[in-house]
């Protein structure tokens, strides 16, 4: 791996995200990190180039690949040169799978910003024995999906004691608005209930359960929490599927865990109508020509601007029970769709790349590839990981 061409390779950096990400590690790469962009499009890959050499001269000469989904070869000589590999080309559904493949069979590090449960679950099935065997970590959901849950969860399990069960729930609120990429995962993932369910089911047949363990995932229906002093809506998201993964992978999560995650409003009414959008999308989604028109509502590639981002936030609370004692903790930052998505993604690669992490491959969850290094680097980033209480 020290051998290889490039210590990174960002795919995507033509879009809105992934431009963000490439003026992210403009600006916060290491001296001598080998870089490149990569994608279909020399003239556009050149013009961003352009973009990165006004924030740092030296990038005047940034290698640019050829990378295109539909042409195996040039996924195949992405994987091979590059160390880890980022992709922020999306839906993933559609256009994840040539990279993920390439990187298993090359032994590349592989991060992206996915959270379509289909698609995660379809590359473990199709992809993970090959990356255990090539030693590729292969790590989804590197953005807001799901970096603030699984580390925020890793966090503050680490304040509870050793060895003992744990009850966990997470509470997410933001002003922000969500990206095109985002909206039209969103779309694809509702309009396929049926092959999200098999997809799920293919992968429990096939990944080990944890011995002497008990992880799981639960939900309240709608209600008023007294202790955090909101109404949680529970939220069918990736994230608490990989706070378990990284539970069944973890044995600090302890002999028995569970986890809940919400959405988390001041007043009833909006809770009621946050429930009704979502039941309105969801059943558009399952009508071709509404899905299609819902999603040229909200264009990928484009996004709000500068100033917009910069009055955006998103807190993420947890409150965690386990041996007696009671803590609750917070992640909060900046604007998550966006700004802090691409730092997310940037240092999660960095990370990969540089850090001394846990011996790890296969695909994994960022608690369990790279936990407390990953965690250090987006404080130092400006990311807030917090005890707010503990008792």
């Amino acid at each position: 791996m020290s051998e290889r061409e490039f210590d990174l390779v960002l795919f995507g950096a033509t879009g809105f995200t992934g431009g963000l990400t490439a003026e992210y590690l403009a600006r916060h790469a290491p001296v001598g990190c080998r870089g490149a962009l990569a994608g279909r499009n020399r003239d556009k890959l050149a013009a961003v180039r352009d973009r990165l050499a006004e924030v740092n001269p030296e990038l005047k000469k940034l290698a640019l690949l050829h990378a295109d989904v539909t042409d195996p070869a040039s996924m195949a000589d992405l994987a091979r040169r590059a160390r880890v590999a980022i992709t922020t080309v999306g839906p993933y559904l559609e256009h994840g799978e040539p990279l993920v493949a390439a990187c298993a069979e090359a032994g590349t590090d592989y991060v992206d910003l996915t959270g379509e449960p289909e698609f995660v679950d379809r590359m473990y099935v199709a992809h993970h024995e090959a990356a255990v065997a090539s030693g590729a970590r292969i790590v989804h959901a590197c953005g807001f999906d799901s970096v603030p849950h699984d580390l925020g969860a890793f966090f503050t399990v680490n304040q509870l004691p050793e060895g003992v069960p744990i009850e966990l729930r997470g509470m997410v609120r933001s002003n922000a608005t969500f990206s095109g990429g985002t909206f039209a995962s969103a779309l694809t993932a509702m309009s396929r209930p049926r092959q999200m369910k098999q997809a799920a089911a293919d992968r429990r047949r096939l990944e080990p359960k944890p011995e002497g363990r008990r992880v799981r995932t639960v939900a309240k229906r709608p209600h008023f929490d007294k202790e955090a002093g909101f109404w949680l809506v529970p939220l069918p998201t990736i994230d608490p599927m990989v706070v378990k993964r990284s539970a069944a992978a973890l044995e600090r999560y302890g002999p028995q865990f569970s986890y809940a995650h919400y959405a988390a409003v001041k007043r009833l009414p909006m809770a009621v109508g946050g429930l009704a959008g979502v039941g309105a999308v969801t059943a558009a989604a399952q009508v071709p020509p509404l899905r299609r028109w819902l999603m040229s509502r909200v264009p990928q590639g484009e996004g709000p601007s500068e100033e917009r981002r910069a009055s955006s936030y998103f807190s993420v609370r947890f409150i965690g029970e386990g041996g007696g004692k009671r803590v609750h903790t917070e992640v909060r930052g900046g604007d998550p769709g966006y700004d802090e998505t691409a730092k997310m993604l940037a240092e999660s690669a960095l990370s990969l790349a540089f850090d001394d992490n846990p011996p790890t491959a296969g695909q994994v969850t960022t608690a369990q590839a790279m936990g407390q290094n990953l965690l250090d680097r987006l404080v130092a980033a400006g990311l807030t990981f917090r005890v707010v209480d503990l008792a």
